[in-house]
């Protein structure tokens, strides 16, 4: 057997040569005086020899270590060659990395296809409620009740929402593990039973009566406010979809209309909102996002024509009054209704629950149980880019453009109530602010 003071005195030779240790273990010695060692085997009735590291960097008591790891691989019916390319490949480290670097590399993984302030929403969350709690502790030492007991902390603060997200989170980071090959229980699997129930969705305050909307459709269009953000608070009542969507409207995005000629005809006038602004919108981070066509009554479109002289050149139909590369700002239509009087009557979004709720009762006045009371409410329902009961997100990626003509006699029933006695959108650009 080889000893340290042998494998320090060997020198180069002529040629190549090497000093044997044991069990197959032997020091290879190149006519340049390299020193490697080497194992050489027995696999499958063939000889194979397999490279254990250079000397010094690996001394002749690490050598053994690895030709015996070498030997238990053998036993096992593997070949050593195969797990020493797995290690280069995969990385030679066998301890189990903490959790915190699992989630940072699944946070890292996500950026390129999250919005920013999803990026940042996520790290944060992280940050603030489980790396303080679990971010040193290895994968498989995270179980049920540990993470649950973290949860309730957050829980704990009226955070109810937060928690639900977080589990979500950590759900996703376990699958991530696990796809690398960690082989770990997932603790966020079924433990919805044992959180706290979401609280009941947000109303928005909403007007609900058309002679009471009819009234405030005039006291808007008589306030003394841009008539950009006041024709933008009309469109927005016509076609009752998210302020969002009506601020980031942009010309291209409009179709079927010629704007060369008002009274050419517009009957097939179509909105469509890109997937991608739906995605943005509904902060969707995965890549079902759907485009969605808005129907656009006579009213609106005659409101895009009276706008289009004032924002025309810019590619938002309602930009901000400092850049025409801006849209409106974000609180624009609120604080227009806020102060016009509207405040805990109406917001933004209450156009949504103010189309609904009206849509419906007026269907169910006339159609009482008759079986397109169902269809319209699916309708009604497609209109506002919600998912109708009992309709499953891929029938919805291949409905989302069906019943146009019944979408279109919908948008055009809601523009002629909420609209009547209501002034021209010409007359909104023409005036002054009080």
């Amino acid at each position: 057997m080889l000893t340290d003071k042998a494998v320090r005195a060997a020198t180069a030779k002529n040629k190549a040569y090497k000093l044997t240790d044991s069990r197959g273990l032997h020091l290879h010695i190149s006519a340049s005086g390299h020193k490697s060692w080497r194992f050489k085997y027995r696999f499958e009735k063939k000889e194979r020899l397999l490279t254990l590291g250079t000397y010094p960097e690996v001394s002749l008591a690490d050598a053994r270590e690895k030709r015996d790891e070498a030997k238990r691989i053998l036993r096992k019916g593997c070949d050593p060659r195969h797990a020493t390319k797995r290690a280069r490949l995969v990385g030679g480290s066998d301890s189990p990395k903490s959790f915190e670097d699992m989630a940072r590399e699944w946070h890292a993984l996500q950026i390129e296809r999250w919005k920013p302030v999803h990026v940042k929403d996520v790290i944060t969350s992280l940050e603030r409620d489980i790396f303080p709690h679990l971010g040193s502790m290895p994968m498989a030492e995270i179980d049920k009740p540990l993470l649950l007991a973290v949860l309730r902390k957050i829980e704990g603060r009226g955070a109810i929402e937060t928690a639900r997200r977080i589990k979500q989170r950590v759900a996703a980071i376990y699958r991530y593990a696990n796809a690398q090959g960690a082989q770990v229980e997932n603790p966020a699997v079924d433990i919805n039973e044992a959180l706290k129930p979401l609280p009941p969705a947000k109303r928005y305050p909403a007007l609900t009566d058309v002679e009471t909307i009819r009234t405030m459709m005039g006291d808007i269009d008589r306030a003394g406010a841009s008539p950009v953000n006041r024709l933008a608070a009309r469109v927005l009542a016509l076609t009752a979809q998210r302020p969002g969507m009506i601020r980031y409207m942009e010309w291209n995005d409009i179709t079927g209309v010629d704007w060369a000629y008002a009274n050419a005809d517009s009957g097939s006038a179509l909105w469509k909102v890109p997937a991608e602004k739906i995605k943005q919108e509904l902060h969707l981070r995965s890549d079902e996002a759907f485009e969605h066509l808005v129907p656009l009554s006579a009213q609106s479109v005659e409101t895009l024509r009276a706008v289009q002289w004032l924002t025309g050149r810019s590619p938002f139909v309602f930009p901000g009054a400092r850049s025409g590369l801006k849209p409106i700002s974000e609180n624009a239509i609120g604080y227009l209704y806020n102060r016009e009087g509207y405040k805990g009557r109406h917001v933004p979004h209450g156009w949504r629950s103010s189309f609904s709720t009206i849509m419906n009762e007026a269907a169910e006045r006339e159609l009482g149980n008759d079986v397109r009371l169902l269809a319209d409410r699916m309708i009604i329902d497609l209109m506002l880019a919600h998912t109708p009961k009992g309709m499953s997100a891929s029938e919805l990626r291949y409905n989302r453009a069906a019943y146009m003509p019944r979408r279109r006699e919908l948008a055009q029933r809601w523009a002629d109530m909420i609209m009547e006695g209501s002034i021209p959108p010409a007359e909104i650009v023409d005036s002054p602010r009080r």
